[in-house]
Order: C-alpha cells, then structure tokens, then sequence
C-alpha cells in the first residue's frame, strides 16, 4: 500500500510543490551554470532504476569537460570549478531530479541511483536496492553518504527497503536537511566524487 499509492501521491505532490517554490532560484541557477559551461547548465547520465530498468537522471552540471593535450578528461577534481563546488555542497545540483521524480523515475527518499554500467556487477544481496524507486536522498545518505564504503552503502540501501514507510521517510527528508545545512559528508576524504564501484570495493 504505501510503496504503491500513498508514497508516489505524496512524491508527486511534493516535487511539485518544491519546484514551483524554487522556480525563481532555479532559474538564476540554470542562467549562472549556462554561462559558465558554455551553453551546457545540465548534466544528463543513464542510471539505474527500480527493477534494474535504465533512465536519464538530471543534475546540474558542477564540472567542466576540460582534457589534456591527449584530448583525455582531467581529473574530476581538475573539473570541478568553485561554483560547482559551492553548488554540489548546498545540493543544488540535485534540484532538476525533481523533474525525474514528475516522470515517475525516482522518488524523493530511496537508495540513491547509480550509473547504469553497474548494474552487471551487483550480487544478489545488492541487486535488491533495485526493489523499490530510487530516491534523490535515502538512508545511506543520512548516515554518511559520500564518506562510506560501497560495502556500507549497499547494507544501508538494502536496509531501508526492507524497512520503508512514512514516518522513516520523514526521518530522512529531516536529516537530510540538517546534513545539507552542515555541508556534511559531500564527498569522500580527498576524493572530488564517489569511488568507482567495481565490483569489490
């Protein structure tokens, strides 16, 4: 009942409400990123789903394509620019997912989606993060978030989706903002973005 009615009404709700209040600042963000990345304020990336399907996610775009001489991407760290780094730490860059949240693709509170070329590397207990829509924040986040191994991550995720229902959702939606409001836990300790998944790790 709650996964399947009363969660995405309130989703629903939600999303547009939030996205009508912050219209006037969503628009100063897209115009400010559009002309410092060239044109391109939104970063598109193919994640994964509810049921292991595949969609586009939409972000801010926090960091430039800037290459070496051998035409390959710097380092993440290299391309992430002061705004993009003012922008991840408020979550701003988070915003536009509630345009994925419209569509139906996420919610406001589950495991977070990854990118889609993880999907082939999950074993049967991590597969199971894929049980339920993917959030724009989840109980990984408010325990952690970048700072945790992908072993952690995975026990967290699997956990709330065994253990979902409303008032755990408005525990993290709470948590999360105290999170975003002390600028904890954005990235990993001396890493510009999450650790790449392989498998192992």
């Amino acid at each position: 009942m709650y996964h399947h009615l009363i969660k995405p009404f309130f989703d629903y709700l939600f999303a547009l409400l939030l996205l009508l209040i912050s219209l006037p600042f969503f628009v100063i963000i897209t115009t400010i990123l559009f002309v410092n990345n060239g044109g391109r304020p939104f970063f598109v990336q193919a994640r994964g789903g509810k049921r292991q399907s595949v969609f586009n996610i939409i972000k801010f775009r926090t960091m430039n394509n800037k290459k070496d001489v051998n035409g390959q991407l710097l380092p993440d760290s290299e391309r992430l620019s002061k705004l993009g780094s003012f922008v991840r730490k408020m979550s701003f860059d988070e915003l536009p997912q509630l345009f994925n949240i419209l569509k139906g693709d996420m919610s406001l509170v589950g495991p977070r989606p990854l990118t889609a070329e993880y999907l082939g590397t999950y074993n049967d207990f991590q597969k199971q993060r894929h049980n339920v829509k993917p959030g724009i924040t989840g109980w990984a986040q408010i325990n952690g978030r970048n700072n945790l191994n992908w072993t952690k991550k995975f026990e967290l995720d699997v956990w709330y989706v065994d253990n979902a229902n409303f008032f755990l959702d408005l525990k993290i939606l709470f948590l999360t903002g105290v999170k975003i409001f002390k600028f904890s836990d954005v990235n990993m300790d001396g890493q510009a973005t999450a650790v790449f998944f392989n498998g192992k790790n």
